[in-house]
């Protein structure tokens, strides 16, 4: 079994870091023989190569890479050691490391992290988007602590996980002022060939909506499909179509976005998960974030009325 000598490592850091040997040995005040004979020692010890060359330069192997992020994290926190034995004031953040489901939308998102925040021991919030299957393998292996989807762990992979129930929210359908002025008739019907700006289909709503449409036996023109919850709403900011938020945020949606709601659909709900290592969780900031959606953020929806007659127009009028 190989054991790490950190002086070495501090001098493979050192080359990777500068660029080349004979640059990290002017910073060291060391000849580049020292230098050179120390990263061939290590090399020895991990049974890896750790540089190519490249002309007459030096490349990182990609094993090289991997142990350059160890290496980045053990000299960051010897650094941070340092820093708390010299000042015992200094109280170091607690890491939070989430993971969000680019299907989760944003504004959501950081209504569901932010009590972390606002706990009295100071937390470093790290976040990651991404395809929701990535995120859990990540969580797998302990890179995430927490990942927050539309749905339950699905029982299809093999990951060790645990799904809490945030909350629902059932939807309001929005449209820009100048589309809302131009639609008529009631709601739902108002909907029928009207433009719609529909979430990509790894959206856990979006087959329920799609139903809910032929229920009503409405038929909206889909205008556009987004992967990206944030870019669906700049486009039905700009008037491109009708697009649905959860009715919980309703009036953060209307104003962050200048947007009227048109109706209501409470048959189709948003659902929210926390996916987690633990049935319980013990990390206080996941405690915290759990608790605080639990209790706030779909607890009470707002209601959004439906009137794109006159009320709506006196509401742009009015802005």
């Amino acid at each position: 079994m190989a054991n790490l000598n950190f002086k070495h490592l501090r001098y493979f850091w050192m080359v990777a870091k500068s660029g080349s040997i004979a640059r990290a040995s002017k910073q060291m005040h060391l000849t580049p023989q020292s230098i050179s004979g120390q990263l061939g020692e290590l090399e020895t010890s991990l049974g890896v190569e750790l540089f190519r060359r490249v002309g007459r330069g030096l490349e990182l192997t990609d094993t090289g890479q991997r142990i350059l992020r160890y290496a980045d994290e053990i000299f960051a926190l010897g650094n941070e050691l340092i820093e708390v034995a010299q000042d015992q004031a200094t109280r170091r953040s607690l890491p939070l490391r989430v993971g969000i489901a680019d299907s989760v939308p944003k504004s959501v998102a950081y209504r569901v992290v932010e009590p972390a925040l606002r706990l009295a021991e100071p937390v470093q919030l790290l976040c990651r988007e991404g395809p929701l299957t990535l995120l859990l393998a990540e969580m797998a292996v302990h890179r995430l602590d927490l990942v927050i989807a539309d749905r339950p762990l699905p029982t299809k992979l093999n990951v060790r996980g645990y799904s809490h129930f945030l909350g629902e929210s059932d939807l309001t359908v929005f449209a820009a002022p100048d589309l809302a002025r131009s639609l008529t008739g009631t709601f739902p019907a108002l909907l029928d060939r009207a433009p719609f700006l529909l979430p990509w289909d790894d959206v856990a709503l979006r087959p329920d909506l799609i139903r809910w449409f032929e229920a009503q036996r409405v038929y909206p023109r889909i205008v556009g499909e987004f992967e990206d919850s944030a870019l669906l709403k700049a486009f039905g900011q700009a008037g491109a179509g009708m697009f649905v938020a959860p009715t919980a945020i309703a009036d953060y949606i209307a104003r962050q976005y200048t947007v009227l709601p048109v109706g209501r659909i409470e048959s189709v709900t948003e659902r929210l998960y926390a996916i987690t290592t633990e049935r319980r969780p013990q990390h206080p900031a996941i405690v915290a974030v759990v608790q605080a959606t639990q209790r706030g953020l779909f607890g009470k929806p707002q209601r959004a009325e439906a009137d794109p007659g006159g009320r709506v127009a006196a509401a742009v009028a009015g802005k």
